[in-house]
């Protein structure tokens, strides 16, 4: 019997590929519904690839499946193709998906799937957070009854999107700072150990030539993150396995450096634009002294992970070597 019931919110680019394959064949998540938003590539693309990925991994084609927002809460949209692709999956294999879509909006199925469920539903957001803030904002009851919010987002050092901000929060910091604000329990699991979790070149290359059509499709992803620009290796870092590093938390806190710490969105114009300001700092500081601190709310920040054992995780889940 599955112990986590979530409700899954994605951009599908290659990293969400690689946690939707997760948490649909991971023996503890019982996945509801998967909600889409713009982010990684644009809205209808996003929805594509989330249903080419469900049924190379053969889920249910009863799996509510809907589109969300198709831009952010105040700025225009701005993809990151230059990091997944032209279509948001490394241009990798997988057919055309004629899965059925929900005509609900996203924001109206998170609402009804919480409110039909017997069970808690975790919502883990795996995307800029337009959806998950817009559920908040119009649906406060209901969104009350989760017990809590995993985002893969922000980060506690470096950015990719700005020297400073990780991408799915400065994609959108109005609708992260939402959330992060919020009366609901919120894991952050950041750039900083997104970047360090993956597989070696070894155990790719063997992925790509399984004779396993899902197989082959994740030996694929993460060869697209395993070459640079020009087509060379990148080294064993790039293939990581990104998102799935978050819903890996969910399922295997243990293998997580989890602390509890102050985390504001930083939201005003400028270089620093899309933060997260994590304040690590073991005691007050002059900014306290003078009335001036604005250090944010609470939340869980994992600041590092027990990295082959992740990765292991992750490999025997979704598509064990050895089998």
């Amino acid at each position: 019997m599955a112990t986590h019931h979530i409700l899954l919110d994605v951009d599908t680019g290659v990293d969400d590929a690689m946690a939707i394959m997760f948490a649909v064949r991971h023996q503890d998540i019982d996945v509801r519904a998967v909600t889409c938003v713009d982010g990684n590539v644009p809205l209808p693309r996003v929805l594509q690839n989330t249903c080419r990925v469900l049924d190379a991994l053969g889920a249910p084609r009863d799996l509510p499946v809907a589109a969300g927002a198709s831009r952010p809460l105040l700025e225009a949209p701005r993809d990151a193709a230059q990091a997944h692709g032209a279509d948001g999956l490394g241009g990798i294999s997988l057919p055309h998906s004629d899965r059925p879509v929900s005509d609900l909006h996203a924001v109206e199925l998170m609402r009804r799937t919480i409110e039909a469920s017997d069970e808690p539903l975790t919502l883990v957001a795996l995307a800029p957070l337009t959806n998950v803030a817009l559920l908040l904002r119009m649906y406060p009851e209901t969104a009350a009854r989760l017990p809590g919010i995993v985002l893969m987002g922000g980060s506690a050092s470096v950015g990719n999107a700005t020297a400073v901000a990780e991408f799915n929060v400065w994609h959108d910091p109005e609708a992260a700072r939402i959330v992060f604000e919020s009366e609901l329990p919120v894991r952050m699991y950041g750039l900083d150990v997104f970047d360090r979790v993956g597989l070696d070149e070894e155990s790719v290359a063997r992925l790509a030539a399984s004779t396993d059509p899902l197989t082959t499709a994740l030996g694929e992803l993460l060869d697209f993150w395993l070459r640079d620009e020009d087509g060379l290796p990148g080294g064993p870092e790039a293939a990581r396995i990104g998102d799935a590093g978050a819903v890996c938390s969910l399922v295997a806190p243990d293998l997580m450096d989890i602390r509890t710490l102050p985390v504001r969105v930083e939201t005003a114009a400028g270089p620093a634009r899309g933060q997260t300001v994590v304040d690590r700092r073991r005691g007050p500081g002059e900014d306290a002294e003078h009335g001036l601190a604005d250090t944010g709310k609470h939340v869980q920040v994992v600041l590092g992970a027990q990295e082959d054992a992740v990765a292991r995780l992750f490999l025997e889940t979704v598509a064990p070597l050895d089998a």
